[in-house]
């Protein structure tokens, strides 16, 4: 018997973008309150680790690919149905950030890119699940967003332009999908993951010290918030975004 509440058993999850990090964070989560999950990520090597850290292919599935390839999500989203049966809780957590600086000078290309991924992918993904049955059985979508999206970020605006668009994604399918579907998201702050690493490495004290809550976040922090908007707790909540930051929106610093 572990800490948590067995209140996702029977449901079946995908995770996107989560060998590592919070993904994988969230795909703990889920497995431990009963879910069986399905994960998304680009390494094979490093989705084969993180199943076997879940407990192996009784618990978790992966299928390796990008978020941004449609063929990808087609086959992950099958293979998922094969192994579990159709997805009851999507989890959009796959997103990139390959550009650093002031948007008077990014190069498009990349933003494109950050596009494809944080945005359209991620509509993608609840496309797929859609048309596999969650418009039948119902369902739910959790997409993690930022804390970049709520205010001007230093150095990652055209990021936080792409979770901005992606809260208010989350509204437009909340509204458009219900009762069948409820859809949210969480909007975390600086959380210790490789992604984040750039926002606080050799600064963490410094960093932490302007959040209420006194730290940074972890994996697990985020997870929880996830958790609970895929549990039946939340079944009359839908078109929100959870701001998951220790309070750092509180001082109005957010992502610096």
């Amino acid at each position: 018997m572990n800490a948590y509440s067995g209140r996702l058993a029977g449901r079946v999850a995908l995770v996107t973008g989560a060998s590592r990090g919070i993904g994988l964070g969230i795909a703990q989560r889920l497995v431990a309150e009963g879910a069986r999950v399905g994960l998304t990520a680009r390494h094979p090597e490093a989705l084969a680790e993180a199943v076997a850290a879940l407990g192996g292919p009784g618990h978790a599935v992966a299928v390796a690919g990008r978020a941004d390839d449609a063929a990808h999500r087609a086959e992950a989203v099958a293979r998922l149905a094969e192994a579990f049966g159709p997805v009851d809780v999507l989890v959009n957590n796959a997103g990139i950030n390959p550009a650093y600086g002031p948007l008077a000078t990014l190069d498009l290309a990349a933003a494109r890119k950050i596009l494809d991924v944080n945005l359209i992918g991620a509509l993608g993904w609840v496309q797929e699940v859609y048309a596999a049955g969650m418009a039948q059985h119902g369902g739910c979508v959790v997409n993690v967003s930022s804390v970049a999206a709520l205010a001007p970020p230093a150095g990652i605006a055209f990021y936080g332009v792409s979770k901005a668009a992606l809260n208010h994604l989350t509204a437009c399918l909340a509204a458009e999908l219900a009762p069948a579907v409820r859809v949210n998201a969480v909007a975390p702050g600086v959380v210790k993951t490789r992604f984040a690493a750039a926002l606080y490495e050799g600064r963490e004290a410094e960093v932490a010290a302007t959040y209420p809550l006194g730290r940074l976040g972890v994996p697990q922090d985020v997870a929880g918030a996830v958790a609970f908007l895929a549990s039946p707790d939340a079944d009359w909540i839908t078109g929100q975004t959870i701001v998951c930051d220790g309070g750092a929106t509180l001082t109005g610093r957010g992502v610096e």
